[in-house]
Order: C-alpha cells, then structure tokens, then sequence
C-alpha cells in the first residue's frame, strides 16, 4: 500500500500539517473490451497497447498501479486523481490510445473503421470496497487464465 508522507510542525501540543496541497487516495479498477470483443490484442498489438496505455496515463498524471492486456480485454488498477472524473479519464483514453494505435497500425484503420476501436462502455469499482491484494490478484489471475486457454504457460 502506498504511504503519503506530512510532514507536521507541532505548536502548543497540536500537530499541523506544514504542506496545504490535499492528500488522496483514489483508486479503480477498471476493464475495458475492443468493439465486438475481437480476440487481437496479442503480439505486437498488446506491447503496443501496453506503452500508449502507459504513456497516456503518465500524461494525465494517472499511477497506473497495475494491468493486464489479454487477448480481448484489458485490466486496470489506477490512481484518478480527484480533479479528473472517472468518466473524463476513460474517454481520453479510450479516444488517443485508439488514434495513437491506428498511428502505429494503419491496417486496423481499413479493416475496422476509422475511429472505432473499442466499445463503448467499461466496468469501474472503487477499489475501497475490495481490498487492494484481492483486485491485484484477480487480475494477475486474468492473464494466466488468457495464457491457459491458448495453451501455452
């Protein structure tokens, strides 16, 4: 678990925090699927996607904790910061990692469409319901089931 560090300055036996920017802790889980749930994110695709999902995340001052990409979903545990709504978030991404990969993969522009990479919608929880060792496990435990369906270890 993360640690946020205060420092505090203590006057007449009260401790007063000496930083005034807020501290948070605002973390999802979030799965997202490509439109009609197509089986490609694999190979060069998913390393792809791994940097642009990355990169974007930093962009937005995101932590992205931890994720997964399987062959028809992708599995996300990230810190939102509170000034960015969740919903603000997953259009930006959903919007420039599509046009970043149609950049990088031209063919997905002719065979898909021209701005339609993923479905529409996508599951977020708040990670505050679930503790956080249960959703980092889950999601490992994605990848593998990905890995056994395919048959390969």
């Amino acid at each position: 678990m993360r640690e946020y560090h205060v420092r505090f300055r203590e006057r007449l036996g009260v401790k007063i925090p000496l930083s005034t920017r807020p501290r948070w802790n605002c973390t999802y889980h979030i799965v997202f699927i490509p439109k009609y749930r197509r089986k490609i994110m694999y190979g060069e695709t998913k390393k792809d996607l791994v940097a642009i999902i990355k990169k974007l995340c930093e962009m937005k001052q995101v932590d992205l904790i931890d994720g997964r990409v399987c062959k028809d979903h992708i599995h996300m545990y990230v810190a939102i910061p509170p000034k960015i709504s969740v919903s603000e978030f997953m259009s930006y991404l959903k919007g420039k990692s599509t046009l970043m990969l149609f950049d990088r993969h031209p063919e997905y522009r002719t065979k898909w469409g021209d701005r339609h990479f993923w479905a529409r919608g996508y599951y977020v929880s708040t990670v505050g319901n679930v503790n956080e060792e249960t959703i980092l496990k889950y999601i490992q435990e994605q990848e593998e089931n990905d890995k056994l369906e395919d048959g390969r270890k």
